[in-house]
């Protein structure tokens, strides 16, 4: 299991594509959705709530145990995928597309840089 390239990822294991020069998607990394097992519930925020870098922002619920979802950048957020919230298995089927998160419309792009690239993701998990 190796991390996309053109993503981004945090030490909590969320992925992070960029969208739009200041808009993002986040959802959980492959490797988080395996450590977690099958995923059972999702609560996700308001559209419209201002987080900052390493705020709690939402949780994942599975059949071995709850995990908060950490936000990765400074921003608004500006879309939920109701889909996971109805469906919450998407997150084990397709974590990289149709299990995204949340998106966020970025204060500074720059706080990107802060993540780590794919190659440093695979490093922190193989370990």
């Amino acid at each position: 299991m190796s991390a996309p390239e053109e993503l981004r990822y945090t030490e909590e294991h969320e992925w992070v594509a960029t969208r739009e020069e200041t808009l993002v998607r986040i959802g959980i990394t492959e490797y988080a959705q395996d450590q977690l097992g099958d995923v059972v519930f999702v609560d996700l925020p308001e559209v419209g709530r201002q987080v900052s870098a390493g705020d709690v922002f939402g949780e994942v619920e599975s059949t071995k145990s709850v995990s908060e979802l950490f936000a990765p950048v400074d921003g608004e957020i500006v879309a939920v995928n109701d889909s996971v919230a109805d469906s919450p298995e998407l997150i084990n089927s397709d974590p990289y597309g149709e299990g995204w998160l949340i998106e966020i419309r970025l204060d500074d792009p720059a706080g990107l840089e802060a993540l780590l690239e794919a190659e440093a993701y695979d490093a922190l998990i193989k370990g």
